[in-house]
């Protein structure tokens, strides 16, 4: 039955735990597939009519390795993250290609597909087919950061080394899916960042952290490091209702998504219309800027505005470009600070 560990999770579980979740119902590997990399970094209410809209539209692997890059990224917009969708879709095509479009269950092939580590490989196989893997998704490191008292930052080597041992020695023989999905409530839920609801835990009477009354000490937080800021500048070129996008590189931030034409400062605006498209913009609009949050740097982004007078509407496209048009948008994958800039010139007209 697992230890008094596991014991203690399961019976919460059974009374606690969220069962009704879309990917719950019918868990197939690729239902469960879809949730699992939709959840890396999203919160489930956040996912819930993502995952809806997403299976709706591709229903099996087939018609995801189908579908093109950009209607897959389309469905992705506002989600973040983008080479999640980029490497679902690589992954599908895999499938479909070299294991006649079903998902394959055995670990090793499992964790060798675009986008999957060890944590994804062990959720997706311990949910859909109850095989017993441990997971270490940043709620169960939580989980077990405070349960056993572990110090240092979860990511270094050293320390996730000790987390998968513990995930390991905890994760039951049966009723794996169960322990695997309570795992993530708890921590989601019980055993939360911040204000945890430590007398409604399960785990109260071995937890380490509370038993020294330092729970806000676990997990370590990483290392500060102050965030790098870079500065870019959008080139918006407006003809109607219709504004100038260019896709991006597959790779690099927002790899594959439309995006207005970069370019380093506004200096650089006459010269670029002149090079790209043989125009020379008589004025232009200089926008507020934007400021934009990654994960490892903040971007600030000055948006200039360009209305194409009649003579000049006419630009012949380089391929990689589209005219988007606002008033009936074509289903493209889309940047988050490109949509708040569209929906403002969409105010506009």
């Amino acid at each position: 039955m697992g230890d008094v560990f596991s014991q203690q999770v399961l019976a919460w579980f059974a009374k606690h735990g969220r069962k009704d979740l879309p990917w719950q119902q019918a868990p197939t590997p690729y239902r469960v597939w879809v949730s699992e990399i939709m959840l890396q970094q999203t919160q489930v209410a956040t996912v819930i009519p993502y995952y809806q809209r997403f299976m709706a539209r591709f229903p099996d692997i087939a018609s995801l390795a189908a579908a093109p890059i950009d209607e897959v990224l389309h469905h992705w917009t506002g989600l973040g993250y983008y080479a999640r969708a980029r490497n679902l879709h690589k992954a599908a095509q895999t499938i479909q290609a070299d294991h006649n479009g079903i998902f394959p269950t055995d670990f090793e092939t499992v964790v060798n597909l675009s986008g999957i580590g060890r944590s994804t490989a062990g959720a997706i196989l311990a949910l859909s087919q109850q095989q017993p893997h441990p997971i270490l998704d940043g709620n169960v490191k939580r989980v077990l950061c405070r349960y056993h008292a572990v110090s240092g930052w979860p990511n270094a080597p050293k320390i996730s080394e000790q987390l998968w041992t513990l995930a390991a020695e905890h994760t039951p023989r049966e009723q794996v899916a169960e322990y695997t999905q309570a795992m993530m409530d708890l921590g989601a839920t019980v055993c939360r960042r911040s204000r945890p609801l430590c007398l409604h835990c399960p785990l109260q009477s071995g937890c380490q952290a509370l038993q020294q009354q330092a729970v806000s000490n676990y997990p370590t937080p990483r290392p500060k490091k102050a965030l790098p800021e870079k500065n870019t500048t959008f080139a918006m070129l407006r003809q109607g209702n219709a504004v100038l996008l260019q896709q991006r590189p597959s790779s690099g931030i927002w790899g594959g998504l439309w995006c207005f034409p970069e370019l380093a400062d506004e200096s650089e605006l006459g010269d670029w219309c002149q090079q790209q498209f043989q125009i020379t913009p008589n004025r232009w609009q200089t926008w507020d800027t934007l400021t934009h949050t990654f994960t490892h740097f903040r971007l600030h982004i000055q948006p200039l505005l360009v209305e194409l007078s009649a003579e000049q509407s006419n630009l012949n496209l380089p391929e990689g470009y589209v005219w988007y048009q606002l008033q009936q948008p074509q289903n493209l994958g889309l940047a988050a600070p490109v949509v708040k800039l569209l929906q403002k010139l969409g105010q506009g007209i």
